[in-house]
């Protein structure tokens, strides 16, 4: 495994990437092929290409640290454009209400560097990289240099914070482990910071239950059965779990919602898309 052996590398201080990536380069022997991908494909800015894709993008994957390198994945999501370019080396994001932990805007505060994978399953098939330093500003600080900010960011909902990424690198993800996959008819509008607990997904890995069922077992002594004890300590009739998703009704629904979206799509299915230029 490499180890301290990167120190005695060659100096490629001035390639992109850490350490790490240029001694598996070295070891497995794709310098070249890594060198011409950092000279052919990593900007320090967003082109104008680059700048289109992001305005048309509804969704992208977020990764943040904390200061001791404990990392977090995210996602985020809302209507074409929400990820707002404000330049080509800067954008911005609304933070929208969730679940009230904040994990990233708690790592960007102790560490701002960020990472945002934006993909597009539907139209070109492609993804784009943005690596860089994020920080957390408020509504009307970052309005007053961008008025043109929208201000219903979603249907009914404003941002009161938004956090700005200065990009360092952005380059591309190849197209050719992406799956190609088409949106469905959408059966219920989105529920823009809804508080409703079945919207938001209810307990559907079970987290909920566990946890029930272990502080039940710990106020008791580690004797009461799975099934959580009712006050004043007589055991209840068992409780069954819900059943787990039906997996062959969802794949159902999955190869009807295909059909439908097929037989609506221009020419029948997946739509030619550009690349980076």
């Amino acid at each position: 495994m490499p180890g301290d052996e990167w120190h005695a590398a060659p100096d490629r201080s001035g390639r992109p990437g850490s350490d790490g990536e240029h001694a598996w380069q070295r070891r497995l022997g794709t310098e070249r092929r890594a060198d011409r991908f950092y000279d052919e494909q990593v900007l320090d800015h967003l082109n104008e290409r680059m700048r289109e894709f992001v305005a048309r993008q509804e969704m992208f994957f977020l990764s943040t640290a904390d200061r001791n390198g404990e990392c977090d994945s995210s996602f985020r999501a809302g209507p074409p454009g929400f990820l707002h370019v404000l330049d080509p080396r800067s954008l911005a994001y609304p933070e929208y209400r969730g679940n009230g932990v904040h994990a990233s805007l708690g790592n960007i505060s102790e560490n701002p560097h960020a990472g945002l994978l934006l993909m597009d399953f539907d139209r070109a098939r492609i993804g784009l990289h943005i690596n860089g330093r994020a920080r957390v500003v408020p509504d009307a600080e970052l309005r007053a240099v961008y008025p043109e900010l929208s201000h219903e960011t979603v249907p009914g909902r404003r941002a009161e914070l938004w956090v700005r990424v200065d990009v360092v690198e952005a380059y591309i993800h190849c197209a050719k482990h992406i799956p190609q996959l088409v949106k469905a008819a959408r059966r219920t509008a989105r529920d823009w910071g809804t508080d409703d607990y079945k919207r938001k997904g209810g307990d559907f890995f079970g987290a909920a239950r566990e946890a029930q069922v272990r502080r039940t077992r710990e106020l008791n002594g580690r004797s009461a059965p799975a099934h959580a004890l009712p006050q004043g300590g007589a055991p209840a009739p068992a409780v069954e779990p819900p059943p787990p998703p039906d997996a062959e009704a969802w794949r159902e629904e999955a190869r009807r919602a295909l059909e439908r979206a097929q037989r609506t799509a221009p020419g029948g299915g997946g739509r030619a898309g550009g690349w980076f230029g």
